[in-house]
């Protein structure tokens, strides 16, 4: 078993997992979005546990450590542990620095709420919905069923085009990137999703392991779309960009009608926030298990 190792030092041999998380947030060339509105407004999200609000900070330093089942986080002498009393261990190094700079950058109050990362994990270990990974990937193709960007209006002719101009490109980025028929609807109903698809997808998604399809789901559940969580997951957009798109009709309310700012900028984000969480643990949950400190090192 390694000794721990002080979060400070762990942050200055892994640059790349701080340029990993900037880089989510940064606008690749390809900039499908460039005629965006602005600012949206996030829905609420959905999660597996709903941690308690807030508890007073009752540790001083947070460290990790290997032990046989993977990486752990110290709190101080005390091992982290999962709602259900479960040793906190993760699969790889790099998601347990991320998690234990959650741990680290709280104050003098902890909120759980902010803390999204250890909630996926938690989700991951202790499994409270006793799904499979079977279950879970098609939990995650049904989105296709009602996904966001799938659903059009027939009027105003402003927001069609909109619509037409933003949306389009990724669904068809997604048609030629997977080899699958996508498309759009006006009706109520949504789009017929040809079972060919859906297999395709169902097959894509088979090679992600069960905690990075617990990411996968989570970003789902944010953006309500299946189509630009795989766009984000597969570095096509960045986490504004596929924020922006997963709420561009409530965008254009927004600039029809006008909103509560103060409200609204909080409410961005927090989607923000979660998307990125969602998509950095995915990425780190396929990260090898040790940072390889030879390359990292200047």
């Amino acid at each position: 078993m390694c000794p721990p190792r002080p979060l400070g030092v762990m942050w200055r041999i892994c640059p790349r997992l701080r340029d990993r998380g900037r880089s989510l947030l940064n606008r690749p060339s390809c900039d499908p979005t460039g005629s965006m509105w602005p600012r949206p407004t996030p829905r609420p999200p959905s999660r597996a546990y709903v941690p308690p609000t807030e508890r007073k900070r009752f540790y001083q330093n947070v460290s990790i450590s290997q032990g046989e089942g993977g990486f752990e986080i110290n709190l101080d002498h005390r091992k982290l542990k999962t709602p259900q009393a479960k040793l906190f261990t993760v699969p790889s190094e790099a998601l347990a620095i991320a998690v234990a700079t959650e741990w680290d950058s709280q104050q003098d109050t902890i909120k759980f709420y902010t803390m999204h990362l250890t909630t996926l994990c938690n989700t991951s270990l202790d499994n409270p919905t006793q799904r499979n990974k079977d279950q879970m990937i098609r939990a995650a193709v049904k989105f296709l069923d009602t996904d966001t960007i799938c659903y059009r209006v027939e009027e105003p002719e402003t927001l069609v085009e909109l619509q037409k101009n933003e949306w389009d490109p990724i669904i068809e980025w997604a048609e030629k990137r997977y080899g699958v028929e996508i498309g759009s609807s006006t009706s109520i109903m949504g789009p017929s999703i040809p079972t060919q698809t859906r297999e395709v997808l169902t097959s894509h998604l088979s090679s992600y392991n069960l905690w990075a399809l617990q990411g996968i789901e989570f970003v789902v559940a944010q953006l309500k779309s299946m189509v630009l969580t795989l766009g984000v997951i597969d570095r096509r957009l960045t986490v504004e960009q596929a924020v922006l798109l997963s709420r561009l009709e409530e965008e254009y309310q927004i600039q029809k009608w006008g909103n509560i700012e103060w409200a609204h900028d909080y409410e961005l984000q927090e989607l923000r926030a979660r998307t990125a969480a969602g998509t950095l643990f995915v990425h780190l949950c396929l990260e090898s298990s040790t940072v390889k400190h030879k390359l990292l090192q200047e």
